[in-house]
């Protein structure tokens, strides 16, 4: 099995139901296309969670020729 396979593998029946953060977590991650999304822990518990977002933009025909 591939890795890009097991990222997108969703088991049907969970060992135990999700918790909140672990909730958040999946959220942000199926609507990210090119990012990070980054845990904050303190004390052995996720207190914080950070999204980043990148755009990426087409390369253009001109920003070529320019380089």
């Amino acid at each position: 099995m591939s890795a890009s396979q097991i990222l997108h593998t969703t088991p049907t029946h969970p060992a135990s139901p999700e918790t909140d953060w672990q909730r958040l977590v999946r959220e942000k991650v199926e609507s990210l296309r090119f990012g990070v999304v980054q845990l904050v822990v303190h004390d052995g518990r996720v207190t914080q969670i950070e999204r980043t977002e990148k755009t990426r933009l087409a390369a253009s025909p001109t920003a070529s020729a320019l380089s």
